[in-house]
């Protein structure tokens, strides 16, 4: 990752970025081809939590060019998560240039940060909601119709829910930086949970596609831990460096006080 010591040109930032998404796009496409041999192991390993709601054990396809779209579709999404890592790195290296030396110090580890919070949202999500939220789905048309479990389907919410659960675990990191650089001080966030708490309520809603109050609760009371764990490490960070009474220090004091 380069660290760059002057200016770059509007130019230059643009050649950047094409580098930058060159190599992610060639990557993806790379992962994304190898992956498609496999993509029937892929495929069965995906659906494993929901088994028992699928007649059979079996998906249904509904047109002659399905097999081929879904297995690309599984492809590129595995690919994207094996890739994560490098999408993570590529972004923040893009960023380096504009940080200070004191900031650049921070890079490596909020990568490892988000690889593995994005990883953790992940393995949640699959070990935990899949069921739970697939349960509830098929729970809602039992009395009045047979759910055919058509492949394309399941499959899009069942990769949706993935990623949208490694997505809200990097929250945490977000709420971390913010009160560590001083840019919402620590003391508003904890005079404004209830606020805060209704946000990431609302935020789970938006993000869970299935519309299932299962999943909506079992990613807000994930997303409410993490966001205490985060603050909680926040917390020891800022008495570490400026003590106890920086807790209640507002913007404007923390920027006095590095001045």
């Amino acid at each position: 990752m380069e660290k760059g010591t002057g200016r770059m040109s509007i130019m230059q930032h643009i050649g950047e970025l094409r580098r930058r998404m060159t190599i992610v796009v060639i990557s993806l496409v790379v992962a994304a081809v190898v992956l498609y041999f496999a993509s029937p192991v892929l495929i069965d390993i995906l659906i494993r939590p929901i088994k028992q709601y699928l007649p059979g054990e079996n998906l249904a396809i509904m047109s002659s060019l399905g097999g081929f779209t879904i297995r690309f579709k599984v492809s590129l999404f595995i690919a994207t998560i094996v890739c994560s890592p490098l999408i993570i790195w590529e972004i923040m290296g893009f960023f380096v240039p504009a940080l200070k030396p004191s900031e650049r110090k921070w890079v490596i580890p909020t990568v490892i940060a988000l690889v593995i919070l994005f990883y953790l949202g992940m393995i949640f999500c699959y070990l935990v909601i899949q069921e739970a939220a697939f349960g509830w789905m098929i729970e809602q048309s039992a009395a009045f119709a047979t759910v055919i479990p058509n492949a394309d389907d399941y499959l899009t919410i069942m990769m949706l829910l993935e990623i949208g659960f490694g997505v809200a675990f990097e929250i945490p990191l977000v709420i971390f930086y913010l009160s560590v650089f001083h840019l919402v001080p620590y003391k508003t966030f904890r005079e404004n949970w209830r606020f805060i708490y209704v946000g990431l309520l609302i935020f789970s809603a938006m993000v869970t596609p299935d519309a299932s109050p299962v999943t909506m609760f079992f990613m807000f009371a994930a997303i409410i831990l993490l966001y205490e764990i985060s603050l909680g490490v926040a917390r020891s960070y800022l008495m570490r460096r400026y003590g106890k009474e920086s807790l209640k220090w507002s913007k404007e004091e923390f920027e006095a006080h590095d001045a």
